[in-house]
């Protein structure tokens, strides 16, 4: 179980420590995502770039390693193991050690890590994102909502062992847009389609 455990929490952050906007970016000839705007990997900052292709691009890849972490630690150690595997996912596109441990915010990346742990988890959150910045238009504030109802989503419609694994992502998240919430909290985040973007993408 030790090295079943190991093998989740490693093939986990492998998979999710690769810098898809860094790597998208490059090969589309537009140099280094990390000199331009926030200098952050995340989609919101490729989207910067102009290329509203190569972000959208980037969030499915984000989401994507997230999803297939946890349908490999499923297939290959059973479920138990998925939250492991989940959790490491989000932790290394957050934490690349290929880019100084300096990544995203891991919301593209959490939402893909419950939509394969649990659909029904994963469209819930979505749901919610899409909700909160129709009302509000505060991209960074749907993301902090559906974060926070995550773990009662997960808890809900997957179990309590996915629930865990949903508070922790919603933790971490949160420690990620601590900008964000200082900024929310000031009046002063930026709103979607507004003339001033966020300085920190959500994904």
């Amino acid at each position: 179980m030790t090295l079943e455990l190991l093998l989740a929490a490693m093939g986990g952050y492998l998979l999710g420590s690769v810098p898809f906007g860094l790597v998208l970016t490059r090969l589309a000839g537009l140099g280094d995502i990390r000199q331009i705007g926030s200098g952050n990997i995340g989609a919101t900052n490729v989207l910067r770039t102009g290329r509203k292709g190569l972000a959208l691009a980037t969030l499915l890849l984000d989401g994507g390693k997230g999803a297939i972490a946890v349908g490999l630690a499923w297939w290959i150690l059973g479920r138990d193991l998925v939250p492991v595997a989940g959790f490491a996912a989000v932790l290394g596109h957050n934490f690349p050690v290929w880019l100084g441990f300096k990544g995203g915010k891991g919301v593209a990346t959490t939402f893909g890590t419950l939509m394969a742990a649990s659909w029904p988890v994963g469209l819930a959150c979505c749901g919610t994102w899409i909700a909160v910045a129709a009302l509000l238009r505060y991209s960074s504030l749907s993301a902090l909502v559906g974060l926070a109802l995550s773990p009662a989503y997960a808890y809900y419609f997957a179990g309590p062992e996915f629930a865990v694994m949903a508070a922790g992502l919603a933790a971490l998240g949160f420690y990620r847009h601590k900008a964000n919430i200082q900024r929310l909290l000031k009046g002063e985040e930026p709103r979607i389609g507004g003339k001033k973007q966020a300085e920190e993408p959500q994904s």
